[in-house]
């Protein structure tokens, strides 16, 4: 049986030092959702007591066409913080990857929430509680050698949540249907100049909308049910593939809506 509280603190000693740990399901094929649930709580606990403030959440794993090549077969989440997030003023970030282990990058469509929106609404009332949606970057990484895990070292692992850059917002109301209009969305993802993956947001559990809602069901499920407030941003997961990151590659996205502004991303040199 896993030490959730050991393992808690061994993930947060390797959050802090960008460090690699082994696998918890190699160690104890035993470790289920359940204690990985557990594990996140303490993470979450132990970082708020340390002065870190929650800004909402991420969903990951949302694209089932990318289940296969990770095996993982169902949605992850994890708290977004103020210090792992950053709200952008125009269409250009720089960033520095160091802290990060492993990163690659996500282009994703991120809600801000004006309501707090309960289990069991269906689109329309869920709307209701939202007061922009943007596009935006998460950069995710994980402290498991070579992207190799299970569902509940992902969850344990703050369900690989590194940073967000969330672009310019645009509310709500100028989309006449959210849930639609969203699902149509198209994006490309450009490195360096090159095309290299090109998605359509409906991949996401049928839309970013419909990703929220059965979110929020899934997250009410559980015994660890954190607080969603009234300002929160929740990003719901990558309209492409994850791209692996390296120092000096710049990242560009094309999106069919331009109503949500594409955003280009540099990092910095070694």
């Amino acid at each position: 049986m896993t030490d959730v509280d050991a393992l808690a603190r061994d993930l947060l000693h390797a959050c802090d030092s960008a460090t690699l740990l082994p696998l918890p399901s190699d160690a104890d094929p035993s470790f289920d959702l359940a204690q990985a649930f557990e594990v996140a709580d303490r993470m979450r606990a132990a970082r708020i007591a340390r002065g870190g403030e929650p800004a909402g959440y991420k969903i990951g794993f949302t694209n089932r066409s990318i289940w296969p090549r990770y095996g993982v077969f169902a949605p992850i989440w994890s708290t977004v913080w103020r210090h792992t997030l950053r709200m952008l003023d125009s269409d250009l970030v720089r960033v520095d990857l160091a802290g990060l282990c492993q990163p690659r990058l996500e282009p994703e469509i991120v809600f801000g929430l004006k309501a707090v929106p309960r289990a069991g609404m269906d689109n329309a009332a869920l709307t209701d509680c939202i007061d922009w949606v943007a596009h935006g970057f998460e950069i995710v990484h994980t402290h498991f050698a070579d992207w190799r895990f299970r569902r509940g070292d992902c969850f344990a692992d703050d369900a690989l949540h590194g940073r967000l850059y969330v672009g310019p917002r645009v509310p709500i109301e100028r989309f006449a249907d959210p849930a639609a209009e969203l699902r149509a969305l198209q994006v490309e993802l450009l490195r360096d100049g090159q095309v290299v993956d090109r998605g359509q947001a409906s991949v996401v559990l049928d839309g970013p909308l419909d990703a929220l809602r059965q979110w929020l069901d899934a997250m009410h499920a559980q015994p660890q049910h954190w607080p969603i407030r009234s300002g929160d941003v929740v990003t719901t997961g990558t309209i492409t593939d994850a791209w692996p990151m390296q120092p000096g590659m710049r990242f560009e996205t094309r999106l069919s809506d331009r109503r949500l502004a594409a955003l280009t991303l540099e990092c910095a040199p070694s």
